[in-house]
């Protein structure tokens, strides 16, 4: 009797530990989705940004003609909305994560300079490590 017992006790230990690996492995797959949709989402609103500044007529593109890449607040742009959205606030690592740009090291320089500079500018603040729109 004890024998069985302790066969039954290991074979729903085993159990449950795929069922908790499958979902592991499930929400990894949902973050990758979410990352890979933030990305898609940024790429709109650059495109639509890009767009928009293309049909005003006269105004000429910061940086258009000296060989320096496009619009420089893009990504300023995208963090004033994507901080704008959440009123609690977001951690520099949330907004990373939202932003599909964790671990991607130039990615997340851009940010921190964008979250520097839009903090100078006294359009973001930060208090208890979230920033908030100001």
């Amino acid at each position: 009797m004890e024998q069985r017992f302790s066969d039954i006790v290991k074979q729903e230990r085993e159990r449950l530990q795929r069922e908790r690996e499958e979902i592991f492995k499930q929400q990894r797959e949902l973050k990758n989705k979410l990352a890979n949709l933030a990305r898609e989402l940024e790429a709109v609103d650059v495109y639509k940004t890009a767009k928009t500044a293309k049909q005003s007529a006269g105004t000429k593109r910061r940086g258009a003609g000296d060989g320096r890449q496009g619009r420089r607040g893009s990504r300023r742009d995208a963090l004033l909305r994507l901080i704008g959205d959440n009123p609690d606030g977001l951690t520099r690592g949330e907004i990373l994560e939202r932003m599909g740009l964790k671990g991607d090291k130039s990615g997340e320089m851009s940010v921190s300079n964008a979250l520097s500079a839009l903090t100078k500018r006294n359009q973001l603040s930060r208090t208890g490590g979230k920033y908030r729109a100001a």
